[in-house]
């Protein structure tokens, strides 16, 4: 398998690198309050190592993002079964999802890639020939900007995310515990001991789950509370608070001896925060680093887990004629 890799790069030396398998951001680089820069996002030190190693660092992820219950749904009346890759259910779009094909590249340049996947009907069981289009750009705001689109020729479900792994540290420099986190939600998703949604948006307030007053990923992390015991930490869905479908800020995160900032945007009703609890240092990622249990955490905006089966979630359904839109932006800064 011959794997391609293309860099970007803004004004002020910011710059990543995506690969076509799996339209992977492999690193990028932002700098910190003294200007010095250091590549925050987990991953390996050459595009082949990805074939074999975690499947999901900074990969796209589709054709649905999160778990679907068992691999199962209906829709308009008809049975459909996917693959079954997490326990009993169906995860980011089974083994062969969107983190595990080549992308075509069809633009490129200093500041911009834009990636298309053709996913044939009944391609890991989901109906519908989906045309998809990503592209990733990088602004002199140090944004990075990532836009979506989808079309099908046949009622399908679509939810699609970036899953790359960040640590405002640098990549494998410690865990994430002391950087501070605020998001935009008032309520989150709660979960079975399978991580599948009850169907209950659980209120945040004054619990584990409380992030609308920043404070450190590690503060409840290790509380004796059912939902951080089933997600062996944070691996949850956060309901956002949103008037609309534009974009509105998400969540922020700060790392205060570097003085990174991270903000995400979106336009999605939904924001998986993962902590990096499967992380257990048996991942030698880049300079031969050893990627410890919570070094990384994902925030993967989406809409909710199993929808599908979930009538009153946000719908993931895609019929022809009808065009799948999603933006996300990542913007950096220092403080």
């Amino acid at each position: 398998m011959h794997l391609q890799a293309f860099e970007l790069s803004n004004k002020n030396d910011v710059k990543m690198t995506v690969a076509d398998f799996g339209g992977r951001i492999i690193s990028l680089h932002v700098p910190d309050k003294n200007g010095m820069l250091d590549d925050i996002v987990l991953g390996y030190d050459h595009v082949e190592e990805y074939i074999n190693g975690n499947p999901y660092f900074g990969a796209l992820i589709g054709p649905f993002a999160n778990r679907i219950a068992n691999g199962k749904f209906k829709l308009d009346g008809k049975d459909y079964q996917v693959p079954v890759n997490n326990g009993d259910n169906s995860l980011h779009g089974g083994p062969n999802g969107f983190h595990n094909v080549i992308w075509n590249v069809e633009k490129v340049n200093q500041t911009e890639l834009h990636l298309s996947y053709f996913s044939k009907d009944g391609q890991e069981g989901f109906p519908g020939n989906l045309s998809v289009m990503v592209a990733y750009s990088l602004t002199d705001e140090d944004e990075l900007v990532i836009d979506y689109r989808a079309t099908t020729d046949h009622p399908t479900i679509v939810s699609l995310t970036h899953h790359s792994f960040f640590n405002l540290l640098g990549a494998g420099n410690g865990d994430v515990l002391d950087h501070e986190m605020f998001i935009n939600a008032d309520s989150f998703c709660a979960v079975n001991s399978d991580l599948i949604p009850t169907g209950e948006l659980k209120s945040v307030k004054g619990g584990s789950f409380d992030f609308t007053v920043m404070h450190r990923i590690g503060e409840s992390i290790d509380q004796p509370d059912q939902q951080l015991i089933f997600g062996k930490g944070y691996d949850h869905n956060w309901s956002l608070n949103k008037k609309g479908d534009g974009l509105s800020l998400a969540a922020k995160v700060v790392e205060h001896t570097t003085g990174r900032v991270m903000e995400v945007f979106t336009t999605e009703p939904g924001l998986q925060f993962y902590s990096g609890n499967f992380l257990d240092g048996s991942d030698l990622g880049k300079e031969g680093k050893k990627y410890v249990y919570r070094s990384g955490f994902c925030l993967e905006a989406q809409h909710f887990p199993d929808s599908p089966n979930q009538p009153h979630f946000p719908t993931t359904i895609l019929r022809p004629g009808e065009m799948y839109k999603q933006k996300t932006i990542y913007k950096f800064s220092v403080e």
